[in-house]
């Protein structure tokens, strides 16, 4: 009995060595195979907001896309308001012009009005901003002979006043405040004309935290511009006088860029402003009657710009209408 007491615990003697040895055997394997530390576990992929569907436009994130893009040129002077047709824009872009007023950039995709204006000149700066939709149509009237070049060289289709004459016609008010476009006309003038495509918006759910914002005040050029939050839009006044009462934008921009002198100047000699609107710089997203901070970026003209929050995330827009304020950064 003694014998036998005796061999058992030899065996399992042995049996914890050898299970001592295989251990240390996958103990070594795994660190010669992982370096001196264990290998970190990949971090958890941020969440990114998907592109539009086909089926959605990518300006509005709605239904209907459209099938082209048209931009329109149009005047926000206190002579040049109320507008006709702005408030069927999918994009409009606030940008600074000589004397401190503004003017708009109102681009067409979904819905193009039966009539769109008063309808002016454009800048430098819608160039750089209309290459990132491809090939659209620019309507517009006159421009300063330094640009021609600029236009002739870019994707853009010009379809101006003076080319296409029979797309425009006199309104009310005085000249140059009264120049009116038949939009549907304008695409007609632009063969070619490329349809909506991905310019940087991502549309979907809030982003987690912002700021109330009501109410906001911003400055384009020495224009003053406020925005209040109703039902989900914004209402917009310029100069302290309403614009936007009803169907205003989903989600205001408010894009802080550099402000550059042109070499182009107004009849009285004032520098023409150009925003810059390639590189880098702080945005605000307003949406909801709340702000987000981030950063925008755009490599080239070519590209959609990002908006990013300081998560590194993107900044969502609500679906609808946007609206772009080109501030000084």
């Amino acid at each position: 009995m003694a014998g036998e007491r005796g061999g058992t615990e030899a065996r399992t003697a042995i049996a914890v060595v050898i299970a001592v040895v295989i251990v240390v055997i996958l103990g070594v394997v795994v660190w010669s195979s992982s370096g001196d530390s264990p290998a970190p576990l990949p971090p958890a992929p941020s969440p990114v907001a998907a592109k539009p569907a086909a089926n959605l436009s990518p300006l509005t994130g709605g239904p209907d896309p459209g099938k082209a893009v048209l931009a329109v040129k149009v005047d926000n002077s206190p002579q040049g308001r109320p507008w006709t047709g702005v408030d069927a824009a999918d994009v409009v872009y606030v940008e600074p012009v000589e004397g401190g007023v503004t003017r708009l950039l109102a681009v067409f995709a979904s819905h193009l009005p039966p009539s769109v204006g008063p309808v002016r000149s454009f800048r430098e700066s819608d160039i750089d901003v209309l290459a990132a939709y491809g090939r659209p149509a620019l309507g517009f009237s006159g421009n300063a002979p330094e640009l021609n070049q600029l236009v002739a060289s870019s994707p853009v289709l010009p379809v101006s006043a003076e080319k296409v004459a029979g797309a425009y016609h006199r309104g009310r008010g005085e000249a140059p405040h009264n120049l009116y476009a038949d939009p549907a006309a304008l695409v007609k003038a632009a063969p070619g004309v490329a349809g909506p495509r991905d310019i940087g918006f991502r549309f979907g759910a809030a982003p987690a935290g912002g700021q109330p914002a009501t109410d906001v005040k911003e400055t384009i050029g020495s224009t003053p511009v406020d925005l209040h939050a109703a039902d989900g839009r914004y209402t917009v006044a310029f100069d302290g006088q309403p614009a936007v009462t009803a169907g205003g934008p989903a989600t205001v921009v408010v894009q802080r860029v550099p402000i550059r002198n042109s070499a182009v100047h107004d009849v009285v000699g004032a520098p023409s402003p150009t925003a810059v609107t390639v590189g880098r710089g702080a945005v605000d997203v307003l949406r909801d009657g709340k702000r987000w901070t981030g950063t925008w970026s755009r490599p080239d003209p070519n590209s959609p710009t990002s908006y990013t929050g300081a998560d590194g995330k993107p900044l969502t827009f609500a679906t609808g209408p946007v609206w772009v304020l080109l501030a000084r950064g």
